[in-house]
């Protein structure tokens, strides 16, 4: 099974020259990348789980109800919200989707898995930071999703052959026929793959000139959504099953 996710937040890095982008700005960028992914799945008929950044999904109401509508999957990314902030967030999202959210992500920042259970989610997906050292790292391969403290862990997804663990920045940098292999062998000894993606990296840096690294620039924008795109094409021509996290764990 293929779970692919989406983390929907805003760019933080600083501009280039002295350009101040506002947080509308930077917030109109957002739902442009993400309304690019959503015609990429359109197109291919293809359902994904989209985590949205606590601090900006209530700025984020009408794209939220427009990524529910066609069938995706709303959940949560905290990058540095406390549990009242969640809870406030989580209520108000329920209450216009009319839906349980079910999913929360986290990075840096990992609170209490007791506490989310007290706030009703049903599963954590936490992810580690992706950059051009973590090749190097040895990462543990943890391929079961297991049950903690009445919560599912659904762990980060690694090839059991180039170790290369199944994040943003991979999927950037990659060949995509590389990546297809690295999916198709790793999809023979696995239950499932777990892909995610930054709305951040379908942004045109050679129109938003924001201070990044020149590797995270590589295959943004425009070749991302190519890259996306062929992604969802070779899936669909190989008959490969894809879910929502929520659907695919329950």
């Amino acid at each position: 099974m293929i779970l692919l996710t989406f983390n929907i937040l805003n760019i933080e890095a600083e501009a280039k020259n002295s350009i101040i982008f506002s947080d509308e700005e930077r917030l109109k960028i957002t739902e442009d990348n993400t309304k690019a992914v959503l015609r990429i799945l359109d197109i291919h008929d293809i359902k994904a789980s989209f985590f949205i950044e606590i601090s900006i999904a209530e700025k984020l109401q009408n794209l939220i109800k427009a990524i529910s509508s066609k069938g995706h999957e709303i959940a949560f990314y905290n990058l540095n919200s406390d549990l009242q902030k969640i809870e406030e967030v989580k209520k108000n999202i329920q209450d216009l989707l009319e839906k349980q959210i079910r999913g929360i992500r986290q990075k840096d920042i990992k609170l209490p898995q007791e506490n989310l259970k007290l706030l009703e989610f049903n599963y954590v997906s936490n992810i580690d930071n992706a950059d051009i050292l973590f090749p190097f790292k040895r990462l543990k391969r943890d391929t079961v999703i297991n049950e903690e403290d009445g919560l599912s862990i659904v762990p980060e997804s690694i090839s059991p052959y180039s170790q290369l663990p199944y994040n943003d920045f991979v999927f950037q940098i990659l060949p995509t026929k590389y990546y297809q292999s690295m999916v198709f062998e790793t999809l023979k000894n696995d239950d499932f793959v777990l892909i995610y993606l930054n709305s951040w990296q379908f942004t045109d840096f050679k129109k938003y000139r924001f201070e990044i690294p020149f590797y995270r620039s590589l295959f943004s924008g425009k070749k991302m959504e190519d890259k996306l795109d062929a992604l969802l094409t070779w899936i669909n021509e190989n008959d490969m099953a894809t879910s929502r996290m929520k659907d695919y764990i329950f």
